[in-house]
């Protein structure tokens, strides 16, 4: 599903005059058709299926070292990602930490870059994102556990309500062999994370 451009252009407009701006002044001229290009961007995840770029595997026993078969988990770390939250429309942004425990078959790391950016390109929440990443590694993956670690800044923390500028929020979203606190342990600790500081800068680099 595509945004509709024209329409998001018109209730642009109206949306200057509910709150008592001129949408015809010159520094709002423009202001509709860049909505609508930034919304084509920021919601195209609405309707695709994060599930498609995890539809080629690669086979690591037929590989060129077929007698060495994966014993750990594979872990991808700080994968930069923005969203809208659904309740405000403001941004959130931060970084995601995804690790699974491949079998026979393993994808390539692009991947899993595109299963975060097809879910948070949509109204969200940033728990429910951690959860629907789990759940299309767990579900479309060779895999005996998935664990998925959102660090992010809020806009509706940082600039509305109580303003807390550095305030970050963590969610661990956990499946199979990772539900056992003790199994994810050594993971949290790989992954350390960026201070909370570092998240919110990245939150005007992102939107920017």
């Amino acid at each position: 599903m595509s945004v509709d451009r024209a329409r998001v252009e018109r209730l642009t407009r109206e949306l200057l005059d509910a709150i008592g701006e001129d949408p015809d002044r010159p520094g709002l001229t423009h202001t509709p058709s860049r909505m609508a290009e930034l919304y084509a961007e920021f919601f195209a995840g609405v309707g695709e299926d994060p599930a498609s770029h995890l539809a080629r595997t690669i086979s690591v026993a037929r590989g060129p070292a077929p007698d060495t078969l994966p014993s750990g988990a594979v872990l991808l770390r700080d994968i930069r990602f923005r969203s809208v939250c659904e309740h405000h429309l403001l941004p959130f942004a931060g970084v995601a930490h995804i690790a699974y425990l491949p079998g026979e078959q393993v994808v390539g790391l692009g991947a899993l870059v595109k299963v975060v950016e097809t879910l948070a390109t949509r109204p969200q929440v940033q728990e429910r994102l951690g959860e629907q990443v789990a759940d299309a590694i767990a579900e479309n993956l060779d895999t005996r556990g998935v664990l998925v670690v959102l660090d992010a800044s809020h806009g509706c923390v940082t600039m509305r309500g109580g303003r807390q500028p550095i305030a970050t929020t963590v969610t661990i979203a956990a499946r199979g062999a990772y539900t056992d606190p003790a199994a994810r342990a050594e993971l949290i600790a790989l992954i350390g994370g960026p201070s909370a500081g570092s998240v919110a800068q990245g939150v005007g680099e992102q939107f920017s």
